[in-house]
């Protein structure tokens, strides 16, 4: 996709012969996907809700009106939003010191949290700069999916045991406070754990379009009301419609400022690859900033209507496209469908947690690759480095989880920086004439080398008559460089040693031609 990607100069991605999406009419397809990916959404999001730190009617309002507002601007008609289980935990991790979960102090934070997010991706998309999400390399991104979705699981315990979480002990106090309890733990709980989680994996199977999840929970609550059900279940559900307010604690605004700008970041590197992935399979053109702009509209509604920050899911999405959905608006028809729900969502108010607690361990289990872990040593030693770092900074700063993004991003780009700061120099003489060859990257990192290079050989070489610099293998030139390049000439040419450049490639001719003057006389 990358030479058709360079034809698209406002961000879009196309793949060659690519077609546009359709965006217009709703169709019936559009309704069946819409109203499939629905009975998926509502179990999901209040798990990840839970996973949050929120009562679940919080995941529910976050996949009710933001899912419109991101249908009138999505680039890719199979993106469906919401709350998801990554941004869940990243969520936890920035308000969990600020506020105890679950009350109105925490819910309402979490709202202003959606809100900077929105806010954050609006401005990006405003900026025409989709491509950021660029910066995390893939190194960095295994590290960090898998560090995550390790605390994700652990933090499942509680509620996979039918023990309530321990107030500020942290994920992984949790877990250590529920294993060395033994005797506190409900065996009604794990049951209901291992079904759920037996039973969403195994309608795969059955059809990628059976609703697992949806059978379990109804089947939790049949079993918790019949059967007098003991553990933690998800309690009282307003029975109502999303309460659009602006009454946030901007108080906290500087607090949750630079943890809205991670999500909004780190959320949508998922978002991309799922949007990619379907322009390839369909060979039709998407737009990063367009799908920033959908996502961003759509943390503002869930900021404003008591939701999550939210994102693209890849499992709904998915399933969204099986079920035939042609446009966007089949994420409206799921959203339309979520707030019908609403008033009804009562219903789910004796749902044990550890069903919740299924449903999320069937989702994100299959993020953690051990397999991939073990054998990225034997590709790359340097970025296998990356990966374990990130990981491990992961388990380390839970459940400040983005400051190891932060730091797994900080360490892949000096990596990057020293690997180029090692431009390539290779010398010859051809008689008593000096041919000296750059190969690489000129910047400001490695230029100073040219010089070293070319003094070195000077001073071996008794004999040298005139230099010839080779351009040919030049990959990129910045300031720096030319202006080296340019002192280098001139500085042999007060020797008495006529220097001069040769095939000097296209990328870098404008902005030697300009350091040089025109016409550049040093040219060959």
């Amino acid at each position: 996709m990358s030479a058709p990607a360079r034809s698209h100069a406002r961000g879009a991605a196309p793949v060659v012969g690519a077609k546009a999406w359709a965006v217009h009419r709703v169709t019936r397809r559009d309704a069946v996907a819409g109203l499939s990916v629905a009975l998926l959404i509502i179990p999901q999001s209040m798990a990840y809700a839970e996973l949050a730190g929120l009562p679940s009617v919080h995941g529910l309002y976050a996949s009710a009106l933001p899912l419109l507002a991101a249908g009138f601007f999505a680039s890719c008609p199979y993106l469906q939003t919401g709350p998801v289980a990554l941004t869940a935990l990243l969520t936890h991790g920035a308000l969990v010191t600020i506020a105890t979960p679950g009350s109105p102090q925490y819910t309402s934070a979490a709202a202003l949290l959606a809100l900077i997010v929105g806010l954050a991706r609006l401005a990006i998309a405003a900026l025409r700069a989709g491509k950021v999400t660029y910066l995390m390399s893939q190194p960095v991104v295994r590290g960090f999916t898998s560090g995550a979705a390790i605390l994700i699981l652990l933090s499942q315990f509680p509620s996979t045991l039918g023990m309530a979480a321990v107030g500020e002990s942290g994920l992984v106090g949790n877990t250590l406070h529920v294993l060395g309890t033994p005797a506190s733990w409900n065996l009604a709980a794990l049951a209901l754990t291992v079904l759920t989680v037996t039973i969403t994996l195994f309608a795969r199977r059955i059809h990628p379009l059976f609703p697992g999840a949806l059978v379990a929970v109804l089947g939790g609550v049949l079993f918790s009301v019949l059967a007098g059900y003991r553990g933690p279940i998800v309690g009282d559900i307003p029975g109502s419609l999303p309460p659009v307010t602006f009454a946030l604690p901007w108080g906290l605004l500087p607090v949750l400022f630079l943890p809205g700008v991670v999500i909004a970041l780190v959320g949508f590197a998922e978002t991309t690859a799922i949007a990619r992935s379907f322009a390839t399979v369909d060979r039709a053109r998407w737009s990063p900033d367009r799908e920033f702009l959908a996502q961003g509209a759509a943390n503002v509604m869930s900021g404003v209507c008591g939701g999550m920050p939210v994102d693209g899911s890849l499992s709904r999405s998915s399933l969204n496209h099986l079920s035939g959905a042609g446009t966007r608006w089949s994420g409206a028809i799921t959203g339309i469908a979520v707030l019908i729900f609403l008033p009804f969502a009562g219903v789910l108010t004796s749902l044990p947690k550890a069903v919740l607690a299924g449903i999320v361990i069937a989702a994100v289990g299959g993020l953690v690759k051990p397999r991939m872990l073990v054998n990225v040593w034997t590709l790359s030693r340097i970025q296998a480095l990356v990966v374990w770092l990130t990981l491990a900074l992961c388990l380390l700063l839970a459940p400040r989880i983005e400051q190891a993004l932060l730091v797994g991003i900080l360490v892949s780009l000096a990596i990057h920086v020293w690997q180029e700061r090692r431009a390539g120099f290779d010398s010859w003489m051809e008689g008593d004439v000096l041919h000296l060859e750059v190969m690489g990257i000129l910047w400001f990192a490695s230029a100073p080398r040219l010089e070293e290079a070319l003094m070195s050989r000077l001073t071996d070489t008794e004999s040298v008559s005139e230099i010839i610099i080779h351009l040919e293998g030049l990959g990129r030139i910045d300031l720096t460089g030319a202006l080296v390049l340019k002192r280098v000439v001139e500085e042999t040419n007060a020797l008495g040693i006529p220097a001069s450049l040769k095939g000097v490639p296209p990328q870098a001719r404008e902005l030697i031609d300009n350091i040089f003057g025109l016409p550049p006389a040093t040219y060959l």
